[in-house]
């Protein structure tokens, strides 16, 4: 009962020092996420993120082997999903990443290469509150595995050669016009005639998270 109430109330002060933390930091910086966040409320949020996370899920390793096709399956799906904010490379230096509050991180440094396998699984499977990270598992064992793949290609990327980059640009998402004029110069390469491209299709093949 002593050990009970002693939890309840260590979570009272946390939660009243949270309170107060984050009315200071309203009061003194106001809303707007053009800030950077704070120290204390990076440390808080992890912390917080941290504990969040159930340790036998922080403790799981990878258990999908590590292979070159592994690692090409994650670079695919990364493109196609992730870079947008993260950008291709990893650093989040993109213009959704750069304002986003937090900003994205640059993964390919210490304070997302130093979480362990599971930690990262359970971000992109549970994305993260309030913050602009979504959570895209859908419970699935496919799902999952796609997960996995991820947690493979972001270890991979401070080894990110200029190829893969290269590779990964033909894989982002174009507008229609962006479409439209990449085929138009294709064509012209090709010899062929000047003339518009055929609009892009609205059907795309299926791809799971």
């Amino acid at each position: 009962m002593k050990a009970l109430l002693r939890a309840v109330l260590v979570l009272a002060v946390l939660t009243a020092l949270i309170g107060t933390i984050a009315a200071y930091s309203i009061a003194r910086r106001g809303l707007s996420t053009r800030v950077e966040p704070s120290r204390l409320e990076t440390q808080i949020a992890r912390t917080m993120r941290r504990l969040a996370t159930p340790a036998e899920v922080r403790g799981k390793k990878n258990p999908v082997p590590l292979t070159k096709a592994i690692v090409q399956a994650g670079l695919e799906h990364f493109a196609d999903h992730c870079a947008v904010c993260h950008a291709n490379d990893g650093s989040g230096d993109t213009t959704m990443g750069r304002n986003l509050y937090p900003r994205a991180p640059d993964m390919r440094a210490e304070g997302t290469q130093s979480l362990s396998d599971g930690e990262i699984f359970s971000i992109i499977e549970n994305g993260i509150r309030l913050t602009g990270m979504p959570a895209w598992g859908d419970g699935n064992p496919e799902g999952e595995q796609v997960g996995w793949h991820l947690v493979h290609f972001i270890r991979h990327l401070p080894r990110l050669t200029p190829d893969e980059i290269a590779q990964m640009e033909a894989l982002n998402p174009k507008s229609p016009a962006e479409w439209q004029a990449d085929e138009e110069a294709r064509r012209f390469l090709e010899g062929g005639e000047s003339q518009p491209a055929p609009k892009p299709s609205a059907e795309r093949k299926p791809h799971r998270h």
